[in-house]
């Protein structure tokens, strides 16, 4: 079995719900081919020990022992084959579903990754988390069941021609009943697919509601909203329940089907058997042989139902898929045959700053919501850039490259469930003396000391078991280690006291001495640090200078700053 999760998912086929299952598939065709030649050789060397069985008892009826003992002995020979087979069989059809579902889940979270802000924008947490939980299973089943489904045809024809050459009457029942079965049973194959939509979409909005709920479980609990989500949650709940009873109902449905026209189906056979040996038309083991083949044949057919109804949740399945991976980012890559644009000066066209390399640069704003849309601007986080790494425009470099060289941290950085060490270093690129040095430089020193386990303690999901200030350090830490060509910061010690704030300007400017950095602050001790602060004024560049510079020279710089009233 390879490796999981795949080093690379692949480029998915998303033009419709059968093209990207067809894709799913030829992505995996060898274990899927494997899988198939078992599932044939399980189905078939089952569906021959009637036939073997039939011959033994002719032998037996003619007295003849030594035809008996051969005949026995084949059937022996294919218990223990069809067991090997069916071993190897499971195997790979577990295989297949783990790739499949595997797979799915790597191009979800690769393309939410990737997306930016724009998947949380079209569609909720709760409903990416349910096609990554739920419909990547359905989908997994489907693969899985492939392999006994082939079986199941290949099988069924085997009995189709054995059954011919010993009666045709027999057998044209076989190739006619059969197929009849599988065809009558597709009147209930819509509905079950509908009301497995509306399931799946009432598991989904229950999800997302659990989701956004513990996200914002501390205002929740601020505002006394714990009953009012207790009641939706209920009510969300009932619905999910009363749509798995009617979807319950409808597969209940079904599986009553698949045991009763399969059991008319052999009561018939038997009957139609019975009547030719009467008749002497074919011999007693001949008629045990066919009760064989007839009972036989419940397995491919019970088959055929499941692959129509697993291929029905993984066709609703797909459908939750491709639009989680119809949503585009909003930064489009659309650079060609473009150069790496050597380090220099960092410029905005729109504003007219100009971010010198290697330089400490402090941006101001009367309005923190321009300087903080400038800053995602420098990063190649929005559209329409109009930025400029030396003479070469952002939007003509590759995403990959531009998150490589520019990284931007924002006021409320997100922690994810894991191992400190693994949150400040995901690749595993950095030992324990640089990512303790990042720490120290971030101020969080006292984060490793609280935590007895140090950089292998355990961080909550969203860093809850840390204050705000902390998990604030934390994230600051984490971009210092990447130790990116330019640094853009949002506010970054918004969450800490005076004494912690000094500390992390003075130590800043140290960890990223020779490399650019940006940073979107109105904090004096912070400005203090700077090489150079930019202030913003109504949308424009106004002043350019140091700190105490643009104190005694610019009177609203001074205000913002120091949060003087504006005079009347």
């Amino acid at each position: 079995m390879r490796d999981l999760p795949y080093a690379d998912p692949g480029i998915p086929d998303t033009r419709s719900r059968a093209r990207f299952l067809t894709w799913l598939a030829r992505a995996q065709w060898r274990t899927l081919l494997v899988g198939g030649f078992f599932g044939v050789v399980w189905m078939v060397s089952q569906a021959l020990i009637p036939w073997g069985i039939g011959h033994g008892i002719d032998g037996i009826v003619a007295d003849d022992s030594s035809s008996t003992a051969r005949w026995a002995a084949l059937v022996a020979g294919l218990g223990v084959l069809q067991a090997l087979a069916g071993v190897m069989r499971h195997r790979a059809s577990v295989a297949n579903w783990l790739y499949s579902a595997f797979r799915v889940i790597q191009l979800v979270s690769r393309h939410t990754a990737r997306g930016g802000p724009a998947v949380p924008k079209s569609m909720s947490t709760g409903e990416v988390v349910a096609t990554v939980s739920s419909d990547s299973m359905h989908i997994g089943h489907m693969m899985e069941v492939v392999p006994r489904f082939v079986g199941a045809l290949v099988s069924y024809v085997v009995v189709a021609l054995i059954v011919l050459n010993t009666s045709t009457s027999i057998g044209l029942m076989v190739l006619i009943g059969v197929p009849l079965l599988v065809v009558s049973m597709g009147p209930l194959i819509r509905p079950l697919q509908e009301r497995q939509r509306r399931q799946r979409e009432a598991l989904g909005d229950l999800t997302a509601l659990g989701a956004d709920t513990v996200a914002g479980l501390r205002v929740l609990r601020g505002i006394g909203g714990e009953k009012v989500f207790i009641r939706r949650y209920a009510e969300r709940s009932e619905t999910v329940r009363a749509a798995g009873v009617r979807l319950a109902g409808t597969q209940a449905l079904l599986d009553a089907v698949l045991v009763l026209l399969p059991g008319v189906f052999l009561v018939l056979l038997t009957w139609v058997g019975a009547r030719l040996v009467l008749r002497g038309d074919i011999e007693p083991g001949a008629l045990v042989a066919l009760y064989g083949y007839a009972f036989f044949l419940l397995m491919p057919v019970r088959t055929a139902g499941e692959m129509a109804f697993a291929a029905t949740r993984a066709v609703v399945a797909a459908r939750r898929v491709l639009a989680v991976l119809a949503v585009e980012r909003e930064v489009p890559d659309d650079a060609t045959d473009t150069p790496s644009a050597p380090p220099g000066v960092l410029v905005d066209d729109a504003t007219g700053l100009r971010v010198e390399p290697g330089s400490l640069t402090m941006l101001v704003a009367d309005e923190p919501g321009f300087t903080a849309a400038l800053a995602d601007r420098l990063g190649r986080l929005v559209p329409g850039n109009g930025v400029r790494l030396g003479d070469v425009p952002l939007d003509r470099l590759t995403v990959d490259e531009v998150r490589r060289r520019i990284v931007v941290s924002d006021p409320e950085p997100t922690l994810f469930t894991g191992s400190l060490r693994g949150g400040l270093d995901p690749y595993g690129r950095h030992d324990d003396t640089q990512l303790t040095a990042a720490m120290r430089a971030a101020s969080a020193g006292d984060v490793l000391e609280t935590l007895r386990e140090g950089l292998d303690a355990t961080v909550e999901e969203r860093g809850r078991s840390l204050s705000g200030g902390q998990r604030q350090r934390v994230a600051l830490a984490r971009v210092l280690v990447r130790e990116p060509e330019v640094l853009v910061l949002v506010e970054p010690t918004s969450a800490v006291d005076a004494h912690t704030e000094a500390a992390i300007a003075g130590r800043l400017r140290d960890a990223r001495a020779g490399r650019t950095t940006v940073v979107v602050t109105a904090s004096p001790l912070m400005l203090a640090k700077a090489d150079t602060v930019v202030w913003f004024d109504d949308g424009e560049l106004v002043a350019t200078g140091s700190h105490d510079q643009l104190m005694s020279t610019t009177p609203a710089y001074r205000r913002t700053v120091t949060r003087e009233e504006d005079p009347e």
